[in-house]
């Protein structure tokens, strides 16, 4: 049975963003900016190359900049265009979504992220989804959604982006126990969320980016709480496998970055630096003068 198109996209974007505060006291998270765009538009970004249509925000107070931002800029636009400043004027629009392609519903407690999936049920409807979690920016030649909707053409069911983890991290992922360990697409026996590293399955585990099912509220709406005391969204899917329903793991071609930890987030910035057309040979040239004074300095 081969999938249906992918239509629509929730972003649980709830979150406080403590680990960055106090920046994210005032401005959500997902509106920091790495080189040029914020968090939330490269997500966008990525699911408009996908093909998606909707765009679903689950959010909760404080948030609805995030909503402002997609929205249409008429004096900022005129101010550009009197100016002439053109190439500005088109990255500026390309922010802005058509009336009625944005939706958002409110997490009203922190209950995890299957609790913020099952907050979106009712615009999703009857079809399969797609979520992505802005934290996690994946940088590939074909984006990582896109590449997912291919697969999900060809298998149906639910489709996981998966990456391979140090043994040591497991603590910090959904881990996954697959039928195949060669090749980038193989159905998943099982998962486990959190696992620690001498209990875990593999060392394959689970990132951002998904495509599920309608069926999946099914399991969601139990509200079962798992690790962390929160409704997890990978024991859902662990139901749905044990139901029988098909779940596949895709190792996605790209390397992705870990926004949501300061670590990562400045090793993303450093990557995506060095890769913008602009910036790259200025920047480098930089950081190769911080690495030579470093080592003189030793």
């Amino acid at each position: 049975m081969t999938g249906s198109n992918v239509r629509k996209a929730i972003f649980p974007v709830a979150g406080l963003g403590t680990r960055f505060l106090p920046a994210t006291k005032a401005v959500p998270k997902e509106l920091l900016t790495l080189v040029d765009r914020p968090l939330i538009q490269y997500a966008m970004d990525e699911a408009r190359d996908a093909g998606i249509e909707q765009f679903i925000f689950v959010t909760s107070r404080g948030k609805t900049n995030l909503e402002d931002y997609f929205d249409a800029a008429p004096e900022l636009e005129a101010s550009l265009a009197e100016r002439g400043k053109k190439r500005l004027l088109e990255a500026v629009r390309r922010t802005t979504l058509d009336a009625g392609q944005i939706a958002s519903v409110r997490q009203h407690r922190p209950l995890g992220l299957g609790h913020a999936v099952w907050c979106a049920r009712h615009l999703i409807g009857d079809e399969p989804f797609a979520v992505m979690l802005p934290d996690d920016v994946v940088a590939s030649a074909k984006p990582c959604l896109k590449q997912m909707v291919e697969v999900h053409a060809e298998t149906g069911g639910s489709v996981i982006a998966a990456m391979e983890v140090a043994p040591e991290q497991t603590e910090s992922y959904g881990i996954l126990d697959v039928m195949s360990s060669t090749g980038r697409v193989a159905p998943v026996r099982r998962i486990v969320e959190k696992p620690k590293p001498s209990e875990a399955p593999s060392n394959l585990a689970v990132i951002g980016r998904y495509i599920l099912t309608p069926d999946i509220f099914d399991h969601l709406s139990a509200g079962t709480r798992g690790a962390g005391g929160e409704i997890q969204l990978t024991d859902a899917i662990a139901a749905e496998i044990d139901e029988g329903r098909n779940v596949f793991a895709y190792r996605f071609s790209g390397q992705r970055f870990d926004c949501g930890s300061k670590a990562g987030f400045l090793q993303a910035t450093v990557a995506f630096a060095l890769a913008d057309p602009d910036l790259g040979a200025e920047f480098d040239d930089y950081l190769h003068a911080v690495i030579a004074m470093r080592k003189a300095a030793e």
